[in-house]
């Protein structure tokens, strides 16, 4: 900002042509014309990061000489490396990844792309799998997808150009078209896909037993003396929806009881849209006496449908999740749940990425490694001290 050197007033000034070169102000307020000394003047800030260029002029050493002693070359005299190295830290050199990346054909980077945060499930692989990644000497750069399908594929393009190493991926729940994914295996970058995964792929898969924890969950609700069971399931397009309500429909079927059309709604994995399909099921003229959900979160929004409608739970309506959500022992007198282990699916597929970096990807057969589900039972199914 600039003021006035006659009254101090900044609010007024305007610039009034040039004097000798110079910039010539008028205060409007006191009608007074001034330049400003020449150390006052403003000047626009470059952008400058440093390079190995200031290093060596810094010391006056060559630039190779830099180069080499910050990659650890060992024809560098230790005084030579120490001076670099300290150097180095006084002027914040940071290296260029991109740079080395080319030189070396490896960014040492993973990318994982999630389809959202909005609950612990994709924040806990991730903390799993950059265990794994930090201790073997990677980074990994983290994207999530927004549920959006365009987003992803941004997600996609901003990876390739970073050249990673590796890609890990949950897809959102929009994802038809795989040639985005399909770009990295062009390029020989490995991807693994876990917990959302699509079968027209034969890739690298992590993944639960899906079928294997609905069945349980179901089988449960059966045992506790619920017979006109519903299910909120997700996407048609999800392997995991797909699994789920096979698991669904063939607990059901070994204990007798009919499979329903209209108990079975099809959702888009939103709180907005499970609110929508909880209420209508709850208003049927003869509503389900449980419901199993596709996750933790629709199966919390019919908990908190079933209390505003006045129903106890569970002995008018039992209701099971899946995943277990930090908050699914909070709610009510706590949500019955499949458990997933979130954090070692993340180690899993991290290890299988450095697998595939390591040697020749075609080596391995594609495969797809199965992780068990837990169901942990709390009081939303359990009626009758069963």
């Amino acid at each position: 900002m600039i003021e006035c050197s006659k009254c101090q007033r900044v609010e007024s000034i305007m610039k009034a042509g040039f004097v000798r070169g110079k910039q010539r102000y008028l205060c409007k307020d006191c009608n007074y014309f001034f330049t400003l000394p020449s150390a006052q003047v403003p000047t626009k800030r470059k952008r400058h990061q440093t390079t190995i260029i200031d290093i060596a002029r810094e010391l006056g050493v060559s630039n190779s000489t830099v180069s080499r002693a910050l990659h650890g070359h060992p024809d560098i005299s230790p005084d030579t490396k120490k001076a670099i190295l300290e150097a180095a830290i006084q002027l914040d050199y940071q290296p260029n990844q991109l740079a080395y990346s080319l030189v070396k054909s490896r960014s040492n980077t993973v990318g994982i792309i999630v389809p959202e945060f909005l609950t612990q499930f994709f924040p806990n692989v991730i903390v799993g799998a950059q265990g794994v990644l930090s201790r073997a000497g990677y980074h990994l750069m983290i994207m999530q997808s927004d549920e959006s399908y365009e987003t992803e594929v941004g997600n996609t393009r901003a990876l390739l150009a970073n050249r990673v190493d590796g890609l890990i991926v949950s897809m959102s729940h929009e994802t038809n078209n795989y040639e985005h994914f399909q770009a990295f295996e062009k390029r020989g970058v490995p991807v693994v896909y876990f917990n959302r995964v699509c079968r027209e792929i034969g890739t690298y898969k992590v993944v639960v037993n899906d079928y294997q924890g609905a069945f349980r969950a179901v089988e449960h609700l059966i045992a506790n003396g619920y017979r006109r069971i519903a299910h909120l399931a997700g996407p048609r397009n999800l392997v995991i929806s797909q699994e789920r309500l096979r698991g669904y429909t063939e607990a059901l079927q070994k204990y007798g009881l009919p499979v329903l059309p209209e108990l079975t709604i099809h959702g888009d994995l939103t709180v907005e849209k499970a609110r929508i399909y909880g209420r209508y099921l709850l208003e049927l003229d003869h509503p389900p006496d449980a419901i199993f959900a596709v996750n933790d979160p629709t199966a919390i929004e019919i908990l908190l449908l079933a209390r505003a409608k006045g129903l106890r739970v569970p002995e008018q309506l039992g209701v099971v999740g899946f995943s277990d959500d930090s908050i699914a022992m909070h709610i009510g007198n706590g949500l019955t749940t499949v458990k997933q282990p979130t954090n070692l699916m993340g180690q899993t597929a991290a290890e299988l990425i450095l697998k595939l970096i390591s040697e020749d990807e075609d080596t391995y057969p594609a495969e797809t490694q199965v992780l068990e589900t837990e169901l942990i039972i709390r009081g939303s199914s359990v009626r009758g001290g069963r």
